[in-house]
């Protein structure tokens, strides 16, 4: 099948969509790109979706296995977000490593698409992560650089205030929440300055937490998610090894409710 306009979304477990679950979906989960891509099929029928991204991948491997692939496809429009699992290291040389961002944007603006490119988050509310916030400023502002040099779109994570809403993120306070994936869905096409129908989350007032519960929550999240995540990284594994891409080549996607 081909395709008028193709759009291929690059990156880490950001992009391919844990956080936001469907079981009949490839990899289980949807995700912010899946929900852009739904809502250009539905406005344009000459639209292709493909979804390289895979969850855990840093910069380096994300430049090596998914630009060429990306290149290959044609694309008219490409979101990438790399750099964050790189961040997240206890060593990290951030010049180097936007170097290489550099370099494969470069080759991704090349073939002429729209090349959108997303700020990192804000964690300073995280007590774990918001020790990279330094480092995550940083990248934003070679990012930014990045952007001007080769005319790219900027989603600005780094500014989205309704994200210090915890409700906007999965469990594992990592990854977004079905909730945070359809917000961001949204603010992409806005970029985009593409119509959508998408109904932004609603939230109540925040129900307060007793100091009891919230230690036990701390602890839960260590022992869930903290404790598996530093022995992955002790024994040098990653929670993507075991995959492939969920869209390796241009596909159409319907709206899923």
């Amino acid at each position: 099948m081909t395709f008028a306009k193709r759009f291929v979304a690059l990156g880490d477990s950001f992009t391919e969509g844990v956080g936001d679950p469907d079981p009949n979906l490839p990899h289980g989960v949807r995700g912010w790109a899946d929900r852009v891509a739904e809502q250009l099929c539905m406005s344009d029928a000459g639209w292709g979706y493909a979804n390289l991204a895979i969850r855990g991948r840093k910069l380096g491997r994300i430049m090596a296995e998914q630009i060429d692939a990306a290149v290959a496809l044609e694309p008219t429009l490409v979101t990438i977000y790399a750099g964050g699992n790189d961040i997240l290291r206890t060593q990290i040389n951030i010049d180097l490593l936007m170097e290489k961002y550099d370099d494969g944007v470069a080759r991704l603006a090349a073939t002429g698409a729209d090349v959108v490119l997303f700020t990192g988050f804000d964690a300073v509310a995280s007590p774990v992560f918001g020790k990279m916030r330094g480092r995550t400023a940083i990248y934003n502002e070679l990012l930014r650089e990045i952007a001007d040099k080769y005319g790219a779109i900027i989603v600005d994570y780094w500014r989205f205030d309704e994200y210090e809403d915890r409700r906007m993120w999965d469990t594992d306070r990592l990854h977004m929440s079905t909730a945070g994936h359809i917000n961001m869905a949204a603010k992409v096409l806005e970029k985009l300055e593409a119509e959508h129908a998408i109904e932004l989350p609603r939230f109540g007032e925040l129900t307060p937490v007793a100091r009891l519960e919230a230690l036990k929550a701390e602890a839960d999240w260590v022992r869930n998610f903290v404790g598996p995540w530093f022995s992955r990284r002790i024994r040098g594994v990653s929670s993507g090894d075991s995959l492939s891409a969920r869209y390796p080549e241009l596909c159409r996607v319907a709206e899923r409710s």
